[in-house]
């Protein structure tokens, strides 16, 4: 047993560099140095800049990596901080020198990567990372998705109906595709309400027996449908779920599913507060309605008595006219 945990232990940390890298950068990810955007979307044969800055002013170098879609990260530029120098590694040395479509902008305790004229191989994750006298630093990340119009589309439904905890869900992908036919590798992604990017959480790998072509006669469509079920569901699970699709070479995402779970209690709770608020509101309308009645009412009396002893006093007054009236016809 022991000999296995041995070989286990020098397989994960000898010869899979992907699992050492995503250890350091957990181990070294801090607040200083900083990507400000977590997912960045652009078009086919776009240019697009990756944003890194560091709060460490004994920063001395720069580095950035980018990490494709289930491939090890690998090493792309360099950049001191004294004399604004730049070195590019091997992999990506035609693309910084040759054809410029890659670049690197220094500026004050910053270093933004510049990718023009954007390709499908450019959809991945891309790191920046500072090094200084005593550390080596990574940032969080930055997800690039390359979008472009082909035959292939990549579609989410939303979730119909509402979803509390315990309940559950099937997500589902559909692809639909003209000139790629045949088995693709199917991603999904979950980006969490305050969660700096989206994480992967399940891999279909190679499947082509989920996928039909169109009904229609002579058509090349191939469609492709793939869930992803969810159960016994929490607010953990809440989220935005994205589907990436590689095959033939590309990667292609969905829209996205957003997936809210609502809190049963806190929906009683928001009925009994409006619940009591229209109460209240009608007491206080009923006194507000009494007082004035009792207002108007007194209002009325006090006239009607000062009408009445108006009354009164013609009455009198007529009375004694009538009675001079009299003492005089007797004289």
């Amino acid at each position: 047993m022991m000999g296995t945990r041995k070989k286990w232990f020098i397989h994960v940390f000898v010869f899979d560099p992907f699992c050492l890298f995503a250890l350091t950068v957990c181990a070294f990810t801090k607040p200083n140095v900083i990507q400000p955007s977590p997912v960045m979307v652009t078009e086919l044969g776009g240019t697009v800049t990756l944003t890194c800055f560091s709060t460490d002013e004994s920063v001395t170098r720069f580095n950035w990596f980018k990490q494709s879609l289930g491939q090890k990260p690998l090493h792309m530029a360099s950049s001191l901080y004294v004399g604004q120098e730049s070195y590019y590694s091997n992999n990506f040395i035609k693309d910084f020198t040759e054809t410029k479509r890659l670049g690197v902008r220094r500026g004050d305790y910053s270093c933004n990567l510049i990718i023009s004229n954007t390709e499908p191989g450019d959809s991945a994750t891309y790191y920046c990372s500072t090094t200084d006298i005593y550390d080596h630093t990574f940032g969080e990340g930055t997800v690039l998705i390359v979008k472009e119009s082909n035959s292939m589309s990549v579609l989410q439904q939303p979730v119909s109906g509402s979803v509390q905890p315990g309940d559950s869900v099937t997500l589902n992908c559909t692809i639909h595709t003209e000139t790629c036919v045949g088995e693709h590798s199917v991603y999904w992604f979950r980006h969490g309400s305050g969660e700096s990017h989206p994480g992967i959480i399940y891999t279909h790998g190679k499947r082509s027996d989920q996928c039909e072509k169109s009904p229609e006669a002579g058509s090349p469509t191939q469609s492709c449908v793939f869930n992803l079920p969810k159960w016994n569901l929490s607010f953990s699970d809440a989220g935005t779920y994205y589907c990436a699709v590689a095959s033939c070479g590309e990667i292609l995402f969905g829209n996205g599913t957003k997936l809210d779970i609502e809190d049963p209690l806190l929906l009683v709770s928001c009925l009994g507060v409006a619940l009591g608020v229209a109460f209240t509101l009608i007491i206080l309308l009923l006194c507000i309605m009494y007082k004035m009645n009792k207002t108007t009412c007194v209002q009325c009396r006090v006239l009607f008595c000062a009408s009445q002893d108006q009354d009164g006093d013609n009455l009198h007054y007529v009375v004694l006219n009538l009675s001079n009236k009299k003492n005089r016809s007797l004289y």
